[in-house]
């Protein structure tokens, strides 16, 4: 069941994150809550009106491909609709007589098989003796078994000669009917279905000959003001439901066919009917097909006296269905309905609740529907949120959820999962630090207790202490570079990024946790390109003795703060750090989220060597071998100087 993957708008950021969807308009407010009920109540009670009209616009959208066609082989529009329809009625009025015949032949063969059902049970019933529940069915088809056997003896061996006996005759009073009523009883039950089949054709007819003036009608009741979405919704609706039902006809048509003639090669009685059968139930998801492979499982079970044929059955149910899933759909537009699976089984659930069996066909596609609008129509984005495939969370909020939920192994996995394609650079830049930043975010807006805060970090660092093997891999990974070629780095970067052998970097957060967790990122990272990295708690700084953090022959301190506005913090420690040893190098990272409008801060504003936005500018500065910066005196203007008192004698 598939279907190209439904084009995403552009999301509009809420909060200074790069990529984060907005969530205004999916809110589920009570009036939308009133109105998605209002309308499954008049679609409940107008059902004999909206059956046909959903029946004949999914058709519409089926044969308007077919229409298209005829047209460009020069055939007139009116001969082209008519042609499209009356090859579909026929179609449909072939296979409706071969059904019939099919099902009539079935229910003289039924009496038949009712031997091998009995043996079958019985056999279950000695198999499993000592089990209430095989002796409790086999009982039971006994006596269903022996009850048609008694009924039928009592049938054949009644006579005139019985009715000599004194037990009392039932006495039947029928009343007679005209001619007229009786052939109303007959007709009427018949014209109901035949009436609507005709009121669908006429509608399919009259909405293919009219469908650019519908389509103009639409557009001026519903989007005058908004041409290019409107425009948008219509092509997007038309041309993948179109597509998707007129593809799943023919992976339904090639699913049913090999599934036809392995039945009857078989011996499976009624072969083509359980291969149109399979054709139709194909378009109900994940629950059809299974339908269809149980009734001619239940059937081989009837007529064989072994197992074997019913093992040849599944088999030939399962291998035609992987076939087909993997191979012919993604051969023939391989993507999705843009559905996510739970969604589908759910729709399945209300449409047939709401429109019976021709519901459960429809579900699907008008489903489908649902989410083109709820993609382009910001009004009704809830549906895209409930009923689509495409995550609605980006990575970065996805991490800082699981982070904020104390679940490390959560973000592991996901993490796992995108450095199978990137690296881990690419993951701390693009997903690691964004989650952290959201996290100070909530820490501004006092939304964050102390204790949400230091689980934040806690779950961060035994994120990177997973990651750890993942980075030594990355580490060997540059050790096997070339001499020629050992500037290159294997990370996802667009620039070159210098080899760090020889460097001594200590790596320390600048106010908080969570800058701490920051810090030991990047820590990670420029171990991978071959530098010595320590780490240290931002509650080192605030210390008197440097010497002591500074050990080891540390040549270059980066301090991270996840906070912009901390230029007056960040001056501070770089002048105290550079004071304790001039020719030290010390750089600031302070990533700015995308809508912050803070001014970057410049190196000379501060004294640092380097002010880095991003995490490759932080690596490719701090493993730079450019000399340190020396610090400026500060300059003093006081309004007069200040004279010292003669000593008392």
């Amino acid at each position: 069941m598939t279907l190209e993957t439904l084009p995403k708008t552009q999301p509009t950021s809420l909060v200074a994150v790069p990529g984060q969807v907005a969530l205004a308009n999916t809110k589920l407010t009570g009036r939308t809550i009133l109105t998605l009920i209002g309308v499954a109540v008049l679609l409940r009670i107008g059902q004999d009106i909206f059956v046909p009209l959903a029946l004949s616009l999914l058709l519409t959208f089926t044969l308007a491909p077919i229409v298209s066609f005829l047209r460009k082989r020069s055939i007139p529009k009116i001969a082209a609709v008519i042609l499209a329809v009356v090859s579909a009625v026929v179609a449909i009025a072939m296979i409706s007589f071969v059904v019939a015949t099919q099902v009539a032949n079935l229910a003289d063969n039924i009496p038949t098989y009712q031997r091998n059902i009995v043996a079958k049970v019985q056999a279950f019933s000695e198999a499993g003796s000592g089990n209430s529940m095989l002796e409790h069915l086999s009982n039971v088809v006994e006596r269903v078994g022996a009850e048609l056997q008694t009924r039928a003896v009592e049938s054949q061996d009644s006579s005139p000669a019985g009715a000599t006996s004194r037990e009392p005759m039932p006495v039947e009073i029928v009343t007679r009917t005209n001619p007229v009523e009786t052939l109303g009883n007959f007709i009427l039950p018949l014209v109901s279905p035949f009436a609507t089949a005709g009121l669908v054709i006429v509608l399919v007819i009259f909405m293919l000959l009219e469908r650019e003036d519908l389509r103009d009608r639409f557009i001026r009741l519903v989007g005058l003001g908004d041409l290019h979405r409107t425009t948008a919704a219509l092509q997007d609706a038309g041309k993948r439901v179109g597509k998707y039902l007129l593809m799943q006809l023919v992976v339904n048509a090639l699913y049913a066919f090999p599934i036809t003639i392995g039945l009857w090669v078989l011996g499976i009685p009624n072969a083509i009917l359980w291969g149109l059968l399979t054709l139709v139930l194909r378009f109900v998801p994940y629950i059809g097909p299974v339908i269809g492979m149980i009734l001619p499982l239940f059937l081989a079970l009837a007529i064989s006296p072994g197992w074997s044929l019913v093992a040849w059955v599944a088999a030939l149910f399962i291998v035609t269905e992987l076939i087909s899933n993997n191979v012919i759909e993604p051969w023939l537009y391989g993507s999705h309905t843009g559905l996510s699976p739970l969604a589908i089984i759910i729709s399945a659930i209300f449409w047939s609740w709401l429109w019976g069996p021709l519901g459960l066909v429809l579900s699907t596609p008008l489903t489908v529907c649902l989410v083109v609008l709820g993609r382009h129509v910001p009004q009704f984005s809830f549906l895209d949120v409930l009923l689509g495939n495409e995550p609605v969370l980006q990575p970065q909020e996805k991490l800082y959820q699981r982070l904020l939920a104390g679940d490390p192994n959560e973000a592991t996995d996901n993490a796992e999962d995108f450095l199978e394609e990137e690296y881990l650079i690419d993951y701390y830049e693009n997903v690691g630090l964004p989650a952290l930043v959201l996290g100070e975010i909530d820490r501004q807006r006092g939304v964050m207790s102390e204790s949400q805060i230091d689980l934040v970090a806690s779950s961060t660092m035994m994120l990177i202490e997973n990651l750890t093997e993942i980075a030594g891999g990355e580490a060997d990974e540059e050790e096997d570079v070339p001499e020629e070629g050992s500037s290159v780095s294997l990370l996802g970067v667009e620039e070159e990024l210098p080899d760090g052998k020889g460097r001594s970097i200590l790596c320390v957060g600048g106010r908080g946790a969570m800058d701490d967790a920051a810090a030991a990122m990047l820590s990670q990272v420029l171990k991978v390109q071959g530098a010595s990295v320590a780490t240290a708690s931002h509650t080192a700084l605030p210390g008197r003795n440097f010497n002591t953090l500074l050990a080891n022959g540390i040549d270059t301190v980066v301090v991270t703060f996840l906070n912009g506005n901390s230029k007056s913090h960040a001056r501070q420690i770089v002048r105290r750090l550079k004071r304790s040893r001039s020719a030290l190098r010390v750089g600031i990272v302070m990533p700015m989220a995308d809508g912050q409008r803070n001014r970057q801060i410049e190196p000379d504003e501060i004294d640092a060597d380097f002010v880095a936005l991003t995490l490759t500018q932080a690596v490719r500065n701090a493993l730079s071998s450019s000399s340190s910066v020396m610090v400026r005196n500060v300059t003093r203007k006081l309004a007069r100087p200040r004279t010292r008192l003669p000593l008392e004698v």
